[in-house]
């Protein structure tokens, strides 16, 4: 590629980027993609808002009185949704969301969705159909549910147990999805397409606890179990019985295969499950001594 081609894209890429210009609101911008998506934006010299319910102003999914004071001279969202677009009630509240954000001067909602999800497609449908400049970013799995909440706790253990069997996923990192995501935000290319992202290979929750016991240097196994204990689990521990859910999406081989909306968005490959771990593990959060 000549001097000249590389002017000429740099240019093109300039004039089809938007300008700072407003606040661009993250809602969960404490949260595994938010909190990166918001120090990218940062770094860019955006002015950034954290939507969370200890925001100023505070930000409630469930408290729609909460949601104009968090729009206010926002020009752009960022919208996750807690727990998941596949729960119960999640469509409607971010079709009133969208519409009520649109109305208040924000064009540009960037979604993230999951991968399979039909339940998601709702809330996707609807954040359409309100007349934003959208895009929908599709994500698998987190490489970030080992290391942060979901799985954490296992994995200090040493034992991984879950309803999966030997089905694959193919788990995304965090880092490239809040690429996207801000690459959605601030580039008018993104406008009216869907993403769907994954990691660049497929892995069973067996090769996941291989991966993880290789960087921390002890045994972390996989041990499956039907459904419904996994269920029990969940009412014993307070959790919605939804999660089990989110199961399927592994379990009926829906996701079984790659896609390639990072390189389509980003021009580079996905970053890889052991290079996630590896990182990880230095940091000491699989360290027993953290329990």
């Amino acid at each position: 590629m000549t001097k000249t081609t590389k002017n000429e894209n740099a240019n093109d890429n300039a004039a089809r980027t938007t300008g700072a210009g407003g606040i661009t609101l993250v809602i969960g911008g404490t949260g595994k993609t938010g909190r990166q998506v918001a120090e990218r934006l940062t770094a860019q010299g955006r002015p950034v808002r954290v939507g969370s319910r200890r925001g100023e102003p505070a930000f409630d999914w469930n408290d729609s009185a909460t949601w104009l004071p968090a729009l206010e001279d926002v020009d752009r969202v960022y919208v996750t949704y807690y727990p998941d677009l596949a729960f119960p009630g999640a469509a409607v509240q971010v079709t009133a969301f969208a519409e009520a954000a649109v109305a208040a001067g924000a064009r540009r909602l960037v979604l993230l969705s999951g991968r399979g999800e039909e339940a998601a497609r709702r809330s996707e449908e609807g954040l359409k159909a309100s007349g934003a400049d959208w895009t929908i970013v599709r994500s698998s799995w987190f490489n970030q549910n080992f290391d942060q909440s979901f799985f954490l706790d296992s994995v200090r253990t040493g034992e991984i147990v879950l309803p999966t069997a030997d089905a694959v996923e193919a788990f995304v990192d965090t880092g490239d999805i809040a690429d996207v995501v801000v690459a959605a935000l601030t580039d008018d290319r993104h406008i009216g397409r869907t993403y769907e992202l994954s990691g660049p290979r497929l892995l069973s929750f067996e090769d996941v606890a291989a991966e993880l016991s290789k960087v921390t240097g002890r045994e972390i196994t996989y041990a499956p179990i039907p459904m419904e204990d996994y269920r029990a689990e969940l009412r014993e521990n307070g959790l919605p019985e939804e999660f089990a859910e989110l199961f399927t999406l592994i379990l009926d081989g829906r996701n079984a295969h790659l896609v390639n909306g990072v390189e389509e968005v980003l021009g580079r490959p996905p970053r890889d499950f052991s290079d996630f771990a590896r990182e990880a593990a230095a940091t000491g959060v699989w360290d027993v001594r953290a329990v």
